[in-house]
């Protein structure tokens, strides 16, 4: 009996478990305007296809070399379960997040937080590598 519950136990927590191979941080949306940029002012063509680009945190701004770091992002977890199912979205950096203190580790534009979030209004946890 004890060996068929630890069983149970076990496989329950295998399906909550995810496997983490980058950093670990937060993750808003947020909305146009969009420009000036940080990084790249006014030039409508810093926008990649879909619109999926992000802000950063100055810890990841990094005296704005961050600005054209891709980075692959995926969601984790968040209030009332956010998360498309292990969907991953890969965005440029193109501004230092507008608000201060930044609400999260990377403010992503809204088609970027859609892509990853069933929710555009929550704070996500989510990986994210420099790809």
């Amino acid at each position: 009996m004890r060996l068929l519950v630890l069983s149970v136990v076990l496989i329950l927590l295998c399906r909550e478990a995810k496997l983490v191979l980058g950093d670990i941080g937060t993750a808003t949306s947020y909305r146009p305007p969009y420009i000036p940029t940080g990084c790249f002012g006014n030039q409508q063509d810093q926008f990649p296809p879909g619109n999926l680009f992000v802000a950063v945190s100055e810890g990841l701004w990094d005296n704005g070399a961050a600005c054209g770091r891709r980075y692959r992002l995926r969601c984790l977890s968040g209030h009332k379960k956010p998360c498309k199912g292990g969907a991953t979205v890969d965005v440029k950096v193109v501004d230092l997040c507008r608000r201060s203190p930044c609400p999260s580790t990377i403010a992503m534009s809204t088609d970027a937080f859609a892509a990853i979030s069933r929710s555009p209004s929550t704070k996500i946890n989510v990986e994210y590598i420099q790809i």
